[in-house]
């Protein structure tokens, strides 16, 4: 495989989740998102004129080349806010023409050649006056068209199906002709770089990394400093839309185990945060007596307290009485600390919704049981999803649905329920399957169970997992995955894998041939992973429930994805993929069947279950050639029920999207589908 194509492969993990949505533009669908955005809209006319907005990211951008494999989420939103996106998604995830730079796009020909016609908003000019146009276009289709290999592209689908690019019939039109059907053509040209970047592979692959000299966006780049870890934007004096509310946006690194603090101190405005943070901004909001509902006063009943009083006063000797003197005064002053901190908390809202993006069972189909799809689907079967989708999401007063589908959620255009393919639980079932697999019931293994591990579970002394690598992955990517808003998705970070002491197994265990059907269950153990880690178990108990020992082993974020999906390491896992604004395109290399390599090895692109079929494959060729919207979607659907059918990936839930804001931030939080309008974010006068 071509590094070219294999960047690409690597990039959708970051720089491709940038578009999420349906694959049409119509205004037809008749589906709603199972939540609304929260952003607290408001109008231009409430929002006052300046400010500053301190918007919490992951980490300093590597690199302000989108294109690039180590593009990351803060790419995404810097690239958002300074640079011509041609299509942005509306609040079903539509694409629609951005108005900011488009007149109008359209095909106009479909017939020898698909003829894509764009007029460029007049107005429309980079931050050194020059008009936006072909030139930039052209730059940009020759340097993603993966023809040169001096640039060093992450992907290039789309624009290697691009014949030719002309002048239209004048410098505001520009005619793009495909050699051959193109039904993603949406997707293209955002976000457009000018071509003093695209022009040359010294300019792509090394000037952009570190600065963009002109851009066209409502802001610009006014300094990004990674020592300090902010990136300041700034307005653009050229821009010739709606201006920007704010006089800046400072996107500062905030680790997500730190965010809690930074919220308590009151230094951030905007951030993504996880349950545990948005349990105490909410409890805060009634939290109005020194931490009586949460923190050190919680515990204190007025047994306790008069208790500690009489012992402070003498009642059990002086010495005593010191010690406890010291611990009431130790207890006041952190109640203090807390009430400050649930004071600061107070100034935030709780805006949640759900993110464009799932979180699965991965289960690896290339070795072991799993290789057997009477296997898979048995794994499947026994897993009741709307449970598993309620433990997460109710608690959170979010709704609780098992997605449906693999490449849409509900809301979008793209999305229909296909899992009818697959099946609902039924026990019945899937003990059926693993008996027709061989699969028999072989009593109890003459182990003891270790002291606290997890029925149906193994632990096992800490040590690296050995493991092969047939997944061809780019040394420099870090498995970061992220959502269209450029926030971290969980489960996305893989960690090299340390397992505990070989125990017992429940009685009803299944074996073949005197061995027992185990399963290595790979989980993230870092902080935030919190909610994998307790839909594991709860998965774990499932599957115990009809015979299938699990082996538990939790290993560091760092290398979950990298060390363990990504390579094939594990049988079970749970990670998350966002849902994709043009899945004919963008959810191929998740789903395409693996290919041997010339040594051996797979390449699997993004299909780290490595389960797949030629059909499958074909499914997505016809529809991402097939330009009748209707047909394409068709096309998608029937690919869906074949991923269901083959179970090398079951979706769970649709993720959670929580992000503390500032009562005073306006047209902003969590976004859902939508693309953000930078220029209309502010403070509410």
């Amino acid at each position: 495989m071509s590094r070219a194509k294999r960047l690409r492969s690597l990039a959708l993990l970051t720089t491709g989740v940038i578009a999420l949505a349906g694959c049409g533009a119509g205004d037809d669908a008749d589906s709603t998102p199972a939540a609304p955005q929260d952003v607290a809209p408001a109008g231009r006319a409430q929002v006052a004129d300046g400010g500053t907005l301190r918007w919490a990211v992951d980490a300093m951008p590597e690199t302000l080349n989108a294109f690039q494999a180590d593009a990351d989420a803060t790419t995404t939103r810097i690239t958002g806010a300074v640079l011509p996106s041609l299509f942005t998604l509306d609040a079903k995830g539509r694409p629609q023409a951005n108005p900011d730079y488009l007149e109008s796009a359209k095909i106009v020909t479909s017939e020898p050649k698909q003829v894509v016609l764009y007029r460029i908003n007049q107005k429309a000019v980079w931050s050194d006056g020059r008009e936006i146009g072909a030139p930039d276009f052209v730059a940009q289709w020759r340097a993603l068209s993966g023809k040169d290999s001096s640039y060093w592209t992450a992907r290039n689908a789309g624009y290697d199906r691009i014949e030719k690019i002309e002048r239209g019939a004048d410098d505001l039109e520009v005619k793009v002709t495909f050699d051959k059907p193109y039904a993603d053509w949406r997707s293209l040209f955002s976000p457009l770089y000018p071509k003093e970047v695209m022009g040359s592979p010294t300019a792509f692959n090394d000037a952009a990394r570190k600065a963009l000299k002109e851009t066209a966006g409502p802001f610009q780049i006014k300094e990004v400093d990674r020592q300090d870890g902010t990136a300041t934007l700034v307005r653009n004096p050229r821009w010739w839309g709606t201006p920007a509310k704010l006089d800046s946006l400072v996107l500062t690194a905030v680790a997500r185990e730190k965010r809690s603090a930074a919220l308590e101190k009151g230094t951030l405005d905007l951030a993504d945060v996880d349950a545990a943070a948005a349990d105490r901004i909410t409890r805060a909001a009634d939290d109005k007596n020194a931490g009586v509902t949460g923190g050190p006063a919680a515990a204190i009943t007025p047994v306790s307290a008069l208790r500690s009083w009489a012992v402070a006063h003498g009642s059990d000797g002086e010495e005593k009485a010191e010690a406890a003197r010291k611990a009431r005064k130790q207890t006041q002053a952190a109640i203090k600390v807390y009430d400050t901190q649930q004071t600061n908390l107070r100034a935030y809202a709780l805006r949640k919704s759900l993110e464009p993006a799932y979180t699965q069972l991965a289960l690896n189909g290339s070795t072991g049981p799993l290789s057997d799809e009477r296997v898979r689907r048995a794994v499947a079967r026994a897993l009741n999803r709307e449970e598993l989708a309620a433990d997460v999401l109710k608690p959170l007063g979010l709704p609780a649905e098992a997605p449906g589908s693999h490449l849409a959620l509900a809301g979008q255009e793209a999305y229909a329920d296909n899992s009818d393919a697959l099946g609902d639980q039924d026990t019945h079932e899937a003990q059926a399957l693993l008996a027709d697999a061989g699969w028999k019931q072989g009593g109890a293994v003459a182990t003891a169970k270790p002291e606290g591990a997890k029925a149906g579970s193994t632990a096992a002394p800490e040590g690296k997992q050995d493991g092969k690598q047939d997944g061809k992955q780019d040394e420099r990517h870090d498995g970061r995955h992220t959502d269209s808003h450029g926030h971290r998705v969980d489960g996305a970070y893989a960690p090299t894998g340390t397992r505990a002491p070989a125990g017992g197994v429940p009685s009803n265990v299944l074996t073949r041939d005197g061995k027992p059907l185990t399963l290595r269950f790979v989980l993230p153990s870092g902080p935030g992973s919190e909610t994998l880690r307790a839909t594991g178990d709860r998965i774990t108990q499932m599957l115990d429930a009809i015979g299938i020992r699990t082996e538990v082993t939790k290993v560091d974020d760092d290398s979950y994805f990298k060390d363990h999906v990504a390579s094939g390491d594990y049988d079970l896992a749970l990670y998350s993929w966002p849902t994709t604004a043009y899945p004919a395109t963008d959810a191929r290399p998740i789903y395409a069947k693996p290919e041997p390599a010339a040594d051996g090895s797979l390449t699997v692109e993004q299909n780290y279950t490595r389960v797949g079929t030629d059909h499958i494959d074909q499914l997505f060729d016809q529809a991402v050639g097939e330009l009748d919207e209707k047909a394409s979607r068709d096309l998608m659907e029937q690919a869906d029920a074949r991923i269901w059918a083959a179970a090398g990936s079951i979706p769970l839930y649709q993720r959670p999207q929580l992000v503390a804001a500032k009562r005073n931030v306006a047209n902003a939080g969590a976004f859902g589908f939508q693309t953000p309008r930078y220029q209309d974010i502010g403070f509410t006068k």
